[in-house]
């Protein structure tokens, strides 16, 4: 799936800025039907002039209504940018939901350390395991800082003692520690939270 870069993002924020809001469209292509507050009547009073000269539209949100007068160029203008800021949304989500993103999220922080659980996968199961794993590494990992792997199992096993800068040579060698894990090896009750405890040993980890 396509990445979209930091400028298309930005882009359509941009976008979003250029007045793409419902009340900034409206106030482009018409504007608001006025009512002011009559002393006289003791009550508020809209103007009648427009009714029947514009096609109107009544906003639910606040039941405001605005008269219509952008011509069809201004009109077609709009709908392109709309239709422009929904392309990049559709990009952007099937982007966040594919690949290991689809797994793990999205990693936003720089430094982090991956906890494995297997618990008690059978190899069948493990090996599956093992390939996302190797996705997230491979896909996400490569794009922060630092990185380390913890296997929460009878016998704790850290791939480095402490998180370790990201290069093309650290993450395959991450992958290539992954696997040879044994799968025979369970998860004690206890090795989880140990895992986690060693985890949060290292000061420079933000997750």
């Amino acid at each position: 799936q396509p990445l979209i870069s930091s400028s298309e993002w930005l882009q359509l924020h941009g976008l979003k800025r250029n007045k793409l809001s419902l009340p900034q469209i409206l106030s482009q292509i018409g504007f608001q039907h006025r009512q002011d507050y009559v002393t006289t009547l003791g009550k508020l009073v809209a103007s009648r002039y427009a009714d029947g000269l514009f096609p109107q539209y009544k906003r639910v949100q606040d039941g405001s209504v605005y008269n219509l007068t952008a011509k069809k160029e201004l009109i077609l203008h709009v709908v392109d940018c709309l239709m422009e800021a929904i392309e990049l949304y559709k990009q952007r989500m099937e982007w966040l939901t594919s690949e290991s993103r689809q797994i793990f999220g999205v990693i936003q922080e720089q430094c982090i350390v991956i906890v494995t659980d297997f618990g008690t996968a059978t190899p069948t199961e493990f090996d599956p395991c093992r390939d996302a794993l190797s996705m997230v590494l491979e896909e996400q990992v490569t794009q922060i800082a630092k990185f380390n792997l913890i296997w929460a199992a009878q016998d704790l096993r850290k791939w480095q003692q402490k998180s370790t800068p990201v290069s093309e040579h650290t993450v395959k060698s991450a992958v290539t520690w992954l696997w040879k894990l044994d799968p025979m090896t369970a998860a004690s009750r206890s090795s989880s939270a140990e895992a986690l405890l060693e985890a949060m040993s290292d000061e420079a980890v933000s997750s």
